[in-house]
Order: structure tokens, then sequence, then C-alpha cells
């Protein structure tokens, strides 16, 4: 029993110590590993995400910002508010970066002028007959001595 177990034996950890330069030699000569810390694929993807906002962040903010107004116009069709109003602000404000849109608010231009000449028409219609009905009842008989 006078056998002692030291440090070194039951751990065992290496009392020399070695030259690491030949170590980092053969590492560094493997392909990929200079690889610096913001090529790893899992740093990539954010730093791709990054580059897109950044050169995208214009077209981002009018594409949510246009759907937002969107949606409450078409929120206010049911609800009480300018539904209408907000629908074609938010088609204005998509149209300036999507031609979809632009074609949708010119399509709906079109059709508000249509109904709006339409509207006019038959106000323009019905007071001309309430101008000739009222014209036919105030407007003497002739007499007509044969």
């Amino acid at each position: 029993m006078t056998d002692h177990l030291h440090r070194h034996d039951v751990w065992g950890d290496d009392p020399e110590e070695r030259d690491a330069s030949a170590v980092v030699e053969e590492l560094l000569a493997e392909p990929g590993i200079e690889r610096k810390w913001h090529d790893h694929p899992t740093i990539v993807w954010t730093k791709a995400v990054g580059r897109f906002i950044g050169r995208n962040g214009q077209r981002i903010a009018v594409t949510i910002a246009g759907f937002a107004v969107l949606l409450a116009g078409v929120a206010l069709l049911v609800l009480p508010g300018p539904g209408w109003l907000l629908i074609f602000v938010g088609l204005g404000i998509l149209s300036t970066e999507y031609m979809w849109a632009r074609r949708l608010l010119d399509t709906a231009k079109r059709k508000a002028e249509q109904a709006k000449s339409a509207v006019l028409d038959r106000k323009a219609n019905r007071a001309e007959r309430k101008a000739q009905r009222s014209g036919a009842t105030t407007t003497a008989p002739t007499d007509d001595v044969a």
C-alpha cells in the first residue's frame, strides 16, 4: 500500500509540453479551415437576409404600409368608416412599387369614373323629367278657336 497514485496517473495529465506550431500548420493546410467566422454556414443566412433588407428596405416598408392601409380599408367596409377611401389609398401606396397594384388602381379609377358619370346622368335625367312635368302643368292650355 505504499504505492500512491499520482495526480497525472489518474487524470492522464501530460507532464511534458509540446510545441503547438506543427499542429497549427497542419490545421491551416486543410482547405476551408482558414475561413473566417462570418463565412460560417450558420452565419451566412443572416448576412443574406441583412443584405436583402438593406437593398430592398424601401420596397419592404412600402409593402407593409400599403397592405396595412389596404387591410384597414377592407375592415372598414363592414365597420363604420371610410373603407373604400382607405382601399384606394392602400392601392395607391402599393402602386408605387408593384405593377399589379397600379393596374388594379387604374381599373378601380375607371370603374369609379363610370359610376360617377352614371349617377350624374341619372340625376340630370331626373331633373330634366321633373322640369318637363312641372313645365307641363304650369303652362296654360292654349285655346284653339277655329
